[in-house]
């Protein structure tokens, strides 16, 4: 599978042909070995076609550090960009899609000979992952896959809405939006578990949550804290509730850095919950 979800291939492209000419361009595609395969009269229609072959075919290029995917390859010179090119919204696209990816764009330095003698510093952008690449469970994609499909075998619709808008903005990179869809989907979708577990009274989604602790067999388990009737002990579930409804900013926490985090925490959580419905219910 490809490292990066079409978005942010599409996002890589529209950055590199920011600062880039069609001569440039087509330069690129000389070395990448699809020459001839982009030509347009547009330099839009000529990063479509870029972007397209990028996520359709797994082909490999010829980059200064190797043999890489065309994908990687656009990425990777697409965090390059100057300036004046992060300005744009495909800038900010192309970091939400790969924190998406679980990657971030870091600075480092590196030290290079200077052409009059001695050593010199450089700051150049990289790629890190933001997590273990060896631990699947934590691929947000495949989390996301598996979560929808298993919204749309049990019929939450209203939960599966919640994350679409959710996913959506934060690929646009509006935080905001993004923190407020996460909060009603974890919200919406144990309400949802809980009607379809048998639960009768009203609309308090806490009265929904205490009952998914309650009924036999329990499916929040306290012995693993995630629920108690004892308000006063740890419990995951009320936490995470709370996590997701903070007031105000806080200092050194970035919104970039919060809303990746929320929607991480979230995603491995609804598949947890998720996968456990879908046991019962069978």
């Amino acid at each position: 599978m490809n490292d990066f979800n079409r978005m942010t291939i599409v996002a890589a492209a529209e950055v590199v042909a920011a600062f880039n000419t069609h001569n440039d361009m087509e330069v690129l595609e000389v070395q990448w070995g699809i020459s001839g395969r982009c030509n347009a009269s547009s330099k839009s229609g000529r990063v479509a076609a870029l972007a397209r072959i990028a996520a359709d075919e797994d082909i490999e290029v010829m980059t200064e550090v190797g043999l890489v995917t065309l994908g990687r390859a656009l990425v990777e010179l697409a965090i390059k960009a100057p300036e004046n090119a992060k300005r744009a919204d495909s800038w900010k696209k192309l970091v939400a899609g790969l924190r998406f990816d679980g990657f971030e764009v870091i600075e480092i330095e590196i030290e290079s000979n200077s052409r009059w003698g001695g050593t010199q510093i450089e700051t150049v952008m990289t790629l890190a992952r933001m997590l273990p690449a060896d631990v699947p469970e934590l691929e947000f994609r495949e989390a996301e896959n598996e979560i929808v499909q298993l919204l749309d075998r049990h019929g939450f619709t209203v939960a599966r809405g919640h994350l679409r808008l959710a996913l959506s903005a934060f690929q646009r990179g509006e935080w905001s939006p993004a923190n407020g869809e996460l909060r009603k989907f974890y919200e919406s979708y144990l309400n949802e578990i809980a009607d379809k577990l048998g639960y009768t009274g009203g609309q308090d989604s806490k009265a929904k949550r205490d009952f998914l602790g309650i009924l036999e067999p329990p499916f929040l388990l306290s012995d693993y804290n995630e629920w108690h009737a004892n308000n006063q002990k740890p419990q995951y579930v009320q936490g995470l509730m709370n996590r997701m409804h903070p007031h105000g900013g806080h200092p050194g926490l970035s919104e970039e850095e919060d809303a990746t985090f929320r929607l991480q925490i979230i995603l491995v959580t609804a598949r947890l919950f998720l996968r456990r419905f879908d046991q019962r219910a069978k």
